[in-house]
């Protein structure tokens, strides 16, 4: 297993069992060419537990695949939880090693967002309260799969997303100005272009298809933001609070797109 927090996680597709392939359903749409329910493994699956079109998923109809990521939780169930024994080698942890890994995967988002936290400076103060956090969820992960199918991830995440929004609001405070929130917010294909979002709250904001081209994104909070098809070509995201890998590969942009710090540019974006 990786020996550093970073890279636990981030998802390591070669020491998984394929499981995001396997477990989770998907429906025939833009995301995906073809229907597929939870338990039946992805017909691109190859016997290694590697993808078959992994090099040309988008140009397959396989975009969502493009922007997911299990934060590590793969790694950790195949080798960790269920040992290093796979669903072909003992088909009767099938059900159960499937019905673990997205309650896993949930708690891997959840360390990812109090990593980065306590990364943060501006959020010092509760760095204590922060650091606690992190080892009751990192223990949970820890748990035997029989105690983590039927964790109540609900509750553990109503306990940590408090400091979450105080770590949001620390930090944020650093772009100066009126606070401005947009939480929640519906902006699917808004014109936003070269608007000025610095230090905004849009957590959990619907920003699909929104045109961000030239926006300033500065320290703006962008957990659980839904930026599927959004245009972010030339806008600046320096220092933005709780994005992810996959928001990024949801969305739009080019080389004039200013990543923070640690993030790919998505090989789909325009040059």
């Amino acid at each position: 297993m990786p020996d550093t927090r970073e890279t636990a996680l981030r998802g390591d597709c070669a020491q998984c069992f394929g499981l995001c392939c396997v477990a989770l359903p998907f429906a025939k749409s833009a995301d995906f060419a073809v229907n597929k329910p939870a338990g039946d493994p992805c017909r691109n699956l190859q016997d290694d537990f590697r993808c078959g079109i992994h090099e040309r998923l988008r140009p397959s109809g396989f975009q969502g695949c493009t922007v997911y990521d299990c934060f590590g939780a793969g790694q950790r169930v195949s080798q960790v939880t269920f040992g290093g024994v796979s669903w072909r080698e003992a088909p009767e942890t099938a059900r159960r090693m499937y019905e673990v890994f997205p309650v896993m995967r949930q708690l891997h988002e959840l360390l990812r967002y109090l990593s980065e936290a306590l990364e943060r400076p501006a959020a010092r103060r509760i760095h204590g309260e922060l650091r606690a956090a992190l080892g009751r969820v990192e223990e949970l992960t820890a748990l035997p799969a029989e105690e983590l199918e039927g964790l109540d991830v609900a509750s553990v995440r109503a306990g940590v997303n408090p400091l979450l929004l105080r770590t949001s609001e620390l930090v944020r405070a650093a772009a100066g100005g009126k606070p401005r929130s947009r939480r929640g917010a519906d902006l699917i294909g808004k014109r936003l272009r070269g608007a000025d979002l610095r230090g905004a709250d849009l957590r959990g904001a619907l920003l699909i298809a929104a045109d961000l081209t030239g926006a300033d994104l500065t320290l703006a909070d962008l957990i659980g933001a839904d930026l599927r098809d959004a245009d972010l070509s030339g806008a600046t995201l320096t220092d933005a609070l709780f994005l992810t890998q996959p928001q990024l590969n949801a969305a739009r942009g080019d080389a004039g797109t200013v990543l923070p710090r640690g993030f790919e540019r998505p090989s789909h974006w325009a040059v």
